[in-house]
């Protein structure tokens, strides 16, 4: 074997060895996965525009508002954490769900959206909502504090799907349960906007929420536009 080959196998060795020794990178940590500007509109937002925008006729979340909550089988006395609130349509009904003895954590980014929340459930006499801003790598939830974390037409926008499924599994109860709403992206089928707009499709989500220590219960809903998948928290 001549030197240089001697050289080369030495350094491929040195290389693998450091390798092998080196921490493992958080890609969430190093770079979004969809960019910023997809939720910058949402700050500095026109509450009452949005809300004409989100509660709406004709688009599926609010449409099918009653059975959706109905599907989540809320009781008395939950908790449950509305992440990506927008206007609040979600957080009010699950705040009339869970009763007096329950909670409802409206989570938002835009700060114009959780300060209008609150009000709006102050003027509704819902005194078990409580609004939380949060960023994109956190719920700002304390760890065991909500039993459901519901999300519609959400997960799309995170920037760091990693750091927040990992912040609302800290956040959900032993055995709580994630739920996510979020538009059918099928290449060949969904039109131009929700190819452009929605970064992963129904099985990719599958994956990733199990990936980050969920386990797949099922689809209690069917609908049309969007998918309804729950999960369960695995215990780690």
């Amino acid at each position: 074997m001549t030197r240089l080959l001697m050289f080369l196998l030495l350094l491929l060795l040195v290389i693998g060895a450091a390798a092998a020794q080196a921490p493992a990178v958080d890609p969430d940590a190093e770079r979004p996965v969809v960019g910023p500007e997809m939720n910058s509109y949402y700050h500095g937002a026109d509450y009452e525009q949005w809300r004409d925008i989100f509660e709406s006729s004709g688009r599926e979340v609010f449409d099918k508002r009653l059975e959706i909550t109905a599907a989540l089988r809320l009781a008395p006395g939950m908790r449950v954490a509305d992440v990506g609130a927008g206007t609040g349509l979600y957080t009010m009904l699950f705040a009339d769900a869970v009763g007096g003895d329950g909670r409802v954590y409206a989570v938002d980014i835009s700060q114009e959206f959780v300060e209008s929340i609150a009000e709006r459930a102050a003027a509704a006499g819902a005194g078990n909502v409580v609004a939380v801003q949060n960023h994109q790598k956190s719920t700002k939830l304390p760890p065991d504090s909500v039993d459901l974390v519901f999300m519609a037409d959400t997960y799309h926008h995170f920037e760091y799907p990693g750091a927040m499924l990992a912040s609302m599994h800290q956040a959900l109860s032993d055995d709580g349960k994630l739920a996510i709403i979020d538009f059918r992206r099928m290449p060949g089928i969904s039109n131009a906007w929700i190819m452009s707009h929605v970064r992963a499709g129904r099985q990719q989500v599958i994956n990733e929420v199990q990936a980050a220590g969920f386990d797949f219960v099922g689809e209690p809903l069917k609908l049309r536009g969007n998918y309804f998948l729950l999960f369960r928290k695995r215990p780690l």
